[in-house]
């Protein structure tokens, strides 16, 4: 691999992040686009490719990603949250509460280095606590293994629970479409804005602040009827692709090594996430008369995206799964940076 021309891996790269994404795509694993180029990226970086991807991709993919999160908050969810606030905060909190336990925990043990275990156990946010993660100083790299193998597990956890425990149909994702029709003039307004509101976030020298910028900034202008948001799959996939690479060159033997050697600590910890997730789900159901799909779906740690797609498929209430995930993917982009600083104070001492 090192004999090749710098010009010739970047295309064998690109040709094997779209054959992994393609395959994982249509096998049905959430967060393929990005999974894809990371695992080629991993594959090729452990094998002598010695490539970096440039600063700027980078910082374009942490922005659209934001605007991606604020497309995603409506003036109903608000709504739902206001109507029953307490059920969400006193929910999502819990949740919140025992990821950081186990993350402390990891940490403590050293099972990873500093506080790479904290953002890796977040229960939620998985493309946006990897750029966060790498904002801060933790091993993104790492970060990325836990979150995604998180994924996955709530993903397929949530669909069989749904399929053979409730009795009905798994879900089915909308058909994948790269290239939809787009809205020209709308995605030239929400191009630019997002590239305004990046530098506005980088020039204000915060953390991550390419993404939470956009994300702050899209979300007002969409939520007030100024700016329609327009971001079509193919520009997703580029987006996504670009963390992907990030973090997968970042690979090393040695890395891959120490990840395989965490991974029954990982594992373990996600199964007592989900595991929790459902005695909430239980509790919900008991004391509070929801139905219980909807309270399964609602407290599922993760997988906002595979958790909707089963809950649109299925008889529940599709605004309290929504707005109860919803508001603790916010919560974990909020209180993130301010758990991450106050377990690594405890580390050291």
């Amino acid at each position: 691999m090192t004999a090749f021309p710098v010009t010739v891996k970047w295309l064998l790269l690109a040709c094997l992040s779209l054959a992994l994404g393609a395959a994982l795509e249509y096998a049905g694993l959430p967060a393929a686009l990005l999974l894809g180029p990371m695992i080629a990226a991993i594959l090729m970086g452990t094998n002598g490719a010695r490539l970096a991807l440039p600063k700027m991709p980078y910082m374009a993919a942490q922005a659209l990603i934001g605007c991606l999160i604020a497309q995603s908050l409506d003036k109903a969810i608000l709504q739902r949250f206001m109507q029953e606030w307490p059920i969400f905060l006193a929910s999502v909190l819990s949740v919140i509460l025992l990821s950081s336990l186990i993350g402390y925990i990891m940490a403590r043990r050293q099972v990873l280095p500093g506080t790479t275990a904290v953002w890796g156990t977040s229960a939620g946010a998985a493309s946006a606590m990897v750029v966060m993660a790498d904002a801060y100083g933790a091993d993104a790299r790492l970060v990325a293994f836990m979150q995604y193998l998180r994924v996955v597990c709530v993903a397929s956890t949530a669909a069989i629970m749904a399929a053979f425990v409730f009795q009905v149909p798994g879900g089915h994702p909308p058909a994948f479409v790269l290239f939809p029709p787009v809205d020209w003039p709308d995605l030239a307004l929400t191009i630019l804005a997002v590239a305004i509101f990046a530098m506005i976030g980088n020039r204000l020298r915060i953390n991550a602040g390419t993404m939470i910028g956009p994300m702050v900034g899209m979300a007002l202008l969409n939520g007030t009827g100024l700016l329609t948001i327009e971001l079509p799959e193919w520009l997703l996939a580029l987006a996504y692709t670009m963390v992907g690479w990030r973090i997968g060159l970042a690979f090393t033997g040695r890395l891959l090594r120490h990840a395989a050697k965490a991974l029954p600590r990982v594992f373990l910890s996600i199964v007592i996430l989900i595991g929790f997730g459902g005695i909430l789900a239980a509790l919900l159901t008991h004391f509070l008369g929801i139905d219980p799909l909807t309270a399964y779906l609602a407290t599922s740690p993760g997988g906002l995206d595979s958790v909707a797609i089963i809950a649109a498929s299925t008889k529940v209430d599709m605004s309290f799964v929504m707005a109860l995930q919803t508001v603790r993917f916010l919560l974990i982009l909020a209180l993130g940076p301010s758990i991450s600083r106050f377990i690594a104070n405890r580390i050291k001492t």
